[in-house]
């Protein structure tokens, strides 16, 4: 029998015990790894090597899971991601998908859906919840262009113009400039409308 090996990231204590508690108990998987960040899930899978990480989306730190996928992607191309999310965002739908990401499963699903989607990952097959599928299909491609989202990002951890711009390395007028046209792309009222609308669409 084929062993897969599981690598899970979560930054609750609680859910990643618990998520691996239940994955110890099936015979063909073997949980090699269990970290709380992005970043440890990319170190622990250059050292473990897994077949599948579970990696779940809003994680603290430099690298989301989506991030941590993409990088994933790169420097362990065997390795093969399944998203674990407590929210169908249909931009984080979209990231996934662009990203090369094989499957995206959300916290509610029932233990033997998780089970089962990991299996099918490793067996090289993609895993989607069909509702988020149609979702992800309706829905318009994210509006901002990297450089806008890396702004509205920081502007939503609370950093202010000068703040930004010191970090991206611009101008304080630029970053301005910027702000006005995240808030006119997306149709916002104001700066924090237009975090509340890209965090809600999963676009930051």
């Amino acid at each position: 029998m084929h062993v897969i090996r599981v690598l899970l990231a979560e930054d609750q204590h609680v859910i990643r015990s618990a998520l691996a508690a239940l994955l110890g108990l099936e015979e063909d998987l073997e949980v090699v790894a269990t970290v709380e960040s992005g970043e440890a899930a990319l170190s622990a899978a250059l050292v473990h090597r897994p077949d599948v990480a579970v990696l779940d989306i809003d994680m603290p730190g430099r690298l989301d899971g989506l991030a941590a996928a993409a990088e994933l992607r790169t420097r362990l191309p065997a390795c093969r991601a399944l998203m674990l999310t407590a929210y169908g965002k249909p931009g984080h739908l979209r990231r996934a998908l662009g990203s090369g990401v094989a499957g995206f499963v959300l916290k509610t699903a029932p233990p033997d859906e998780l089970v089962a989607a990991i299996r099918k990952v490793a067996a090289g097959e993609r895993v989607l919840d069909p509702s988020l599928a149609v979702t992800a299909w309706d829905l318009a491609d994210n509006p901002l262009t990297p450089r806008e989202a890396d702004v509205l990002r920081l502007a939503a951890s609370g950093a202010d113009a000068a703040d930004i711009a010191a970090r991206l390395h611009l101008a304080a007028g630029t970053v301005r400039n910027y702000l006005t046209g995240i808030v006119t792309k997306l149709n916002a009222r104001n700066r924090t409308d237009a975090v509340r609308i890209a965090t809600e669409a999963g676009w930051i």
